[in-house]
């Protein structure tokens, strides 16, 4: 089959990676001049790295990060974990997201992106998918897959109506700076009053990052750097965190990552005939759970299986659909949980039970 990807960011390029080696024709359409990434590192847990492994390049990957052992503060410094869950529940790998994205894209090959490519739209036939293009270009498929992100065009097309919507007043602040004399294991995640959030931790040798997130940030005066720190203060008791503090004072404001959140409605369906969301485009969630990126690559190895295993179009898309359909409803209530905590304690609880719950079912939510 030629199989067009919209999307050429981690879960496109992932896509794409694990379709090449079935023999597939994969051509990347990527809107930007460059492959670049949006973010500064990603958490990835096993499952989306034996993706990785399945495609041939996990232990590039691996290389690529730190292994994290999550472990949760309260603000005086307090370290918490959940009763009953072992460190097999509280690991993941760290990867900056620009050395992924690269090696991702050469592994897929230049011939096979295209770049300052945007798609607009497609029109679905009996025998074909005809994906049009910003600059009035049109490209004949045998399947699109949209990977195209929160604003995906491909999914307003598929559904109209199915805009992302802000997430509340919920922001997040992330860079990634050179490594000093902070502790090299990181903090990882404090729970803070003002339903704040943050840390920070190594995702390579002499490179660490630093996050915040405030899910009601209220009013944001001064510059980034400014409002990172506010609301990293919150994080900060006597003697706790003022490393982080540091780093956040001392990172150039032009290096400093801010957004607001923005959530993809639960949708009706996630393909058509020709047509399948993934990632993102599918099923953008709020960062607090750190698991998009692991559930995005995800959805790429259930769709490589479906497609492998199943000869029809129509079944593979509906094999691929159903199962991922079925375990984000748990996953939403997972997230909601979580976001949803009175305190430091609780936080803990609440997301060992999700990473548990990721880590001992499969992609197809068993």
């Amino acid at each position: 089959m030629h199989i067009v990807i919209a999307g050429g960011g981690l879960v496109g390029l992932t896509t794409a990676a694990a379709l090449r080696p079935l023999g597939h024709e994969v051509t990347v359409l990527e809107q930007a001049t460059e492959i670049r990434a949006a973010g500064a590192g990603i958490g990835l847990w096993e499952n989306a790295l034996r993706v990785f492994d399945e495609a041939g390049i996990g232990a590039e990957v691996r290389g690529l990060g730190q292994p994290v052992h999550l472990r949760f503060f309260d603000p005086s410094g307090k370290s918490l974990r959940a009763k009953g869950y072992g460190d097999s529940d509280h690991e993941f790998r760290l990867v900056p997201r620009p050395a992924l994205n690269t090696l991702l894209a050469g592994f897929v090959g230049p011939d096979r992106i295209r770049l300052s490519a945007r798609v607009t739209g497609f029109e679905e036939r009996d025998h074909e998918v005809v994906v049009h293009l910003g600059d009035g270009g049109r490209l004949a498929a045998d399947l699109l897959i949209g990977a195209d992100g929160v604003h995906s065009p491909v999914r307003a097309h598929l559904l109209p109506g199915s805009d992302a919507q802000p997430h509340g007043d919920h922001y997040a602040w992330r860079a990634i700076v050179p490594s000093g004399d902070e502790k090299p294991e990181g903090t990882v995640v404090t729970i803070g009053p003002e339903r704040t959030r943050g840390g920070y931790t190594r995702v390579a040798e002499g490179r660490t990052m630093w996050m915040v997130n405030q899910f009601e940030a209220g009013p944001r005066t001064g510059g980034k750097r400014d409002r990172a720190l506010a609301r990293a203060r919150h994080l900060a008791g006597a003697g706790w965190h003022g490393e982080l503090l540091r780093m956040i004072a001392e990172t150039p404001e032009a290096a400093i990552l801010e957004n607001r959140i923005t959530l993809v409605p639960p949708l009706p369906r996630w393909t058509g005939r020709r047509v399948a969301l993934i990632g993102d485009a599918a099923h953008g969630l709020s960062p607090h759970i750190a698991a998009g990126g692991t559930l995005g690559i995800e959805d790429a190895g259930v769709l490589r299986t479906a497609l492998k295993t199943t000869p029809d179009l129509t079944e593979a898309l509906k094999s691929y659909e159903q199962p991922r359909m079925e375990r984000f409803e748990r996953v939403r209530k997972f997230s909601a949980d979580v976001e949803t905590v009175t305190g430091a304690a609780e936080f803990a609880e609440r997301y060992a039970a999700f990473s548990h719950w990721m880590l001992t079912t499969t992609p197809l939510g068993r």
